[in-house]
């Protein structure tokens, strides 16, 4: 099931995008929902989920690692994005004054589904409600400067998000990429990440209670790159879809 966030006349609901179109869900689609008959037309399709955090992992590919020459830890390197970087589909990244260097990097999300302390790894399954594409825009100059990642991943639009919640996939081999103005710049696959989303799921929520809608990106695979004012930049994974969106001046 893919779970949309759109807006219509009447304000903003969730509703399953099914063949080309929306069917409204009524209820909560962290808790108990039903699927209405009757479908809708959006005036705009919304980044998928509001999270009340953000929780990103750093050099969770090993060929990634090696590229930007980050250390790749026993255990996995986490970092946070501000709420305000979420961008919605075909919206606008925007490229900050000082920037000198903005990089995409694809990405798998996931979305957590209630919450959480403490999960067991054989129990992360229950605490996922899906997964969804994701661009961990990055000012890469920054990120060298500073030591720690918050400015450089930081900045408003630096994290797009969707098109849509997929509910039902398996995480385990997924190709990821990142399309910049139609030519493929980056290619992995989720086999290889390091550290795998229910290890990652045990770590964070360790550290700090998950809510319903929160968000974690799990790392992204080698082949990051620069983006450019007037690029248009599109993250596709395997059997959960796409999100596209323009790079603008600020």
């Amino acid at each position: 099931m893919k779970i949309a966030r759109i807006n219509i006349e009447k304000g903003t609901i969730y509703a399953e995008y099914r063949d080309g179109k929306y069917y409204p869900i009524a209820g909560d689609i962290f808790n108990k929902y039903r699927v209405l008959e009757k479908s809708v037309t959006p005036l705009k399709l919304l980044a998928p989920v509001l999270p009340t955090k953000i929780i990103a992992l750093g050099a969770n590919y090993k060929k990634h690692a090696e590229e930007l020459h980050l250390n790749v830890n026993s255990v996995p390197t986490i970092f946070m994005k501000p709420t305000t970087s979420v961008l919605e589909p075909n919206g606008n990244i925007i490229y900050p004054n000082k920037a000198t260097q903005v990089d995409y990097e694809a990405e798998l999300a996931i979305v957590i589904k209630k919450q959480c302390r403490y999960v067991q790894k054989q129990d992360a399954s229950s605490v996922i409600l899906g997964y969804t594409c994701a661009n961990d825009v990055s000012e890469r100059v920054f990120q060298k400067m500073d030591g720690q990642w918050t400015r450089a991943k930081g900045y408003d639009t630096f994290c797009p998000l969707g098109s849509y919640i997929e509910t039902e996939v398996d995480p385990a081999c997924l190709e990821l990429k990142a399309i910049v103005n139609g030519e493929i710049r980056q290619k992995g696959n989720t086999k290889d990440l390091i550290h795998n989303i229910p290890s990652i799921i045990s770590f964070v929520s360790e550290i700090m209670t998950l809510n319903a809608g929160d968000v974690i990106l799990t790392g992204t695979p080698e082949g990051v790159g620069r983006i450019n004012i007037g690029d248009t930049v599109e993250i596709n994974i395997e059997k959960i879809g796409s999100i596209v969106n323009k790079v603008v001046a600020e």
